[in-house]
């Protein structure tokens, strides 16, 4: 366990440049642009923060600690995105974080007047990692619209604690801190909605899937990466060999999609 521990602190800070404290856990803040995730972001962190850019990027990095429960929290927040399959910068910076900096939970924001456009990078998120919490916010804008969310029976059909905030007037920032607490510490293991494709995909998923597993042990999610191969995500290869160091040939994740 203090091996992974150490490994993971490594990573951090040769990949990412983010030096997280012994026994903090890192939070990744995730979410579209114009969803409040700043609000959110400095509501938690108050002036603890640090700014800089992503190691060969020029991208910002905004870093930014908090104590909740006698526990310290390290919340990275990644560029705004409206997906993480990785068509731009900002996306291969904010994919690459979630998978390979092992986040202790992955913090999705979302606009509450705008869900289905912002629920595609929840569902994707999801797709990577169980440990995920979906902030509806912006929800004093979506009274005004009278725009009225369901939350328990959205986190009923997603799988993943759901809370509603209005961060800038500071609601909801309470159950959002115990959220974050129960899923980071692993007191709250979830179950997300994983998204059924079509059955040609499905199967061919299915094939690729112990050869994948055989290459990346346990390290990533396996029908994630297998689905990123069927895309053809040559970048998302060269990110598995770099960020997880793994002795692969060059050939050998993209030749999986042919066995």
């Amino acid at each position: 366990m203090n091996m992974q521990v150490e490994n993971r602190g490594r990573v951090l800070r040769e990949h990412f440049g983010i030096a997280a404290a012994p026994g903090q856990y890192v939070i990744a803040l995730s979410g579209n642009p114009n969803v409040g995730k700043s609000t959110v972001f400095n509501s938690l962190t108050g002036l603890r923060q640090h700014t800089g850019n992503w190691p060969g990027k020029t991208v910002d990095n905004a870093q930014g600690s908090f104590t909740y429960q006698k526990k310290p929290f390290l919340l990275v927040d990644l560029p705004g995105t409206y997906s993480i399959l990785a068509h731009t910068v900002e996306e291969q910076v904010a994919r690459d974080f979630i998978c390979f900096g092992q986040p202790d939970a992955t913090l999705v924001v979302l606009d509450a007047t705008s869900l289905e456009r912002n629920l595609n990078l929840a569902l994707q998120v999801m797709e990577i990692t169980p440990n995920v919490i979906v902030c509806v916010n912006l929800m004093d804008e979506a009274r005004k619209k009278n725009i009225a969310i369901d939350v328990p029976t959205l986190e009923k059909e997603l799988g993943v604690p759901v809370v509603a905030t209005a961060a800038r007037k500071g609601e909801g920032l309470a159950a959002l801190r115990e959220a974050l607490y129960q899923v980071s510490t692993g007191m709250r293991k979830s179950r997300p909605r994983q998204l059924v494709y079509s059955p040609a995909v499905e199967e061919a998923v299915e094939q690729l899937m112990p050869s994948v597993q055989r290459l990346i042990d346990h390290k990533l999610n396996p029908r994630w990466v297998a689905l990123r191969l069927l895309d053809g995500d040559k970048a998302f290869i060269d990110s598995i060999s770099r960020h997880l160091e793994l002795q692969l040939n060059p050939k050998a994740l993209q030749e999986v999609t042919i066995l």
